[in-house]
């Protein structure tokens, strides 16, 4: 496989670290939902809707993030996507694509852990601009391609 090549292929790694990072967020999810759900002898029938939800159990932050993943992001998954079929990859956009998955890790680890809104803000906007000049580089190589 040429260098090209493998780059353009490499660009669909992120995107595999992120799905595994949202089944992280899934399985702490589950595990913090039938946990308070037995801990507090909840009646299932007493979340049969995402408000119910919300208003009945306390620690909810798991499945806020779990909802968070699939927000933003997917603007990422698009666009890795569209990188591989294209071919327009680089290294920068490689680095990038990686410097993302690190930082909604970041974003999770605070969400999940501390939950210092300041810190998960301040990692949120850092991964939604690394995501945006994504998406400005590959407009331009896209245009002059």
């Amino acid at each position: 496989m040429d260098g090209t090549l493998q780059i353009k292929y490499a660009i669909l790694l992120p995107p595999t670290a992120l799905v595994l990072l949202t089944g992280i967020v899934f399985v702490r999810l589950y595990l913090d939902r039938i946990g308070e759900i037995r801990a507090r002898r909840i009646h299932p029938q007493k979340l049969a809707s995402a408000k119910a939800t919300q208003e009945t159990l306390q620690n909810v932050a798991a499945s806020d993030h779990f909802r968070n993943l699939f927000e933003v992001p997917v603007l990422f998954y698009a666009l890795c996507g569209f990188l591989a079929i294209t071919g327009l990859t680089n290294l920068f956009l490689l680095a990038s694509a990686w410097g993302y998955v690190v930082l909604r890790a970041a974003h999770a680890y605070v969400h999940l852990g501390t939950n210092t809104v300041i810190r998960r803000f301040q990692l949120f906007l850092a991964s939604s601009f690394v995501l945006y000049a994504m998406w400005a580089v590959f407009a331009v190589r896209l245009l002059t391609a």
